[in-house]
């Protein structure tokens, strides 16, 4: 991923750890350092940004890898869909998802009237003033409401317990080199 890639367009970022939004400029050389989850970490001289997978078509030379999880079959869902969802969250820098990463501290589907089912995430983030916690909430809640029959998603952040290393999965202390 040391390979240079030039913007082929003003793209919309956001800022990493700060969480600001701004437009990366046409031109602008990049360095990808993640791709997870489907959205791009990028480098530059002036930071790191996020930019998500609807503008990744604005980086040079770069083809988003195909979904790694298939598209959810209509009128099908569980519980263990919902967590799979999740897994396919990311924190733009860190190449663990956030279940593994020991973010997600609760999960609650109930049934709505209508038949379908509102889904209730608790989740927190490494650091309390990490300012991509609404992006990567935002980014879960969004594939949370795309799974079928979904009719209402939601995404708490919440700081009780505060988070700790221990609390990654064997999963991710393993892809972290930590085990």
């Amino acid at each position: 991923m040391n390979e240079v890639h030039t913007l082929l367009r003003d793209t919309p970022a956001t800022v990493i750890p700060a969480g600001d939004k701004i437009t990366l400029p046409s031109g602008l050389n990049v360095f990808i350092t993640q791709t997870l989850g489907g959205n791009v970490t990028v480098r530059t001289e002036q930071g790191l940004f996020r930019i998500a997978r609807e503008h990744a078509d604005a980086i040079g030379g770069f083809t988003a890898p195909a979904a790694a999880a298939p598209a959810p079959v209509a009128g099908e869902f569980s519980e263990q869909a919902v967590w799979d969802t999740l897994k396919t969250c990311f924190d733009p820098e860190i190449p663990v998802n956030i279940v593994d990463l020991g973010l997600v501290y609760d999960l609650a589907v109930e049934k709505t009237a209508t038949g379908g089912h509102s889904v209730e995430v608790k989740m927190t983030l490494t650091a309390p003033g990490c300012g991509m916690g609404p992006v990567i909430a935002e980014d879960a809640r969004a594939k949370i409401a795309a799974l079928p029959t979904v009719e209402a998603a939601k995404v708490h952040i919440v700081w009780d317990p505060q988070w700790t290393p221990q609390m990654i999965s064997d999963v991710g202390r393993k892809t972290l080199g930590l085990e």
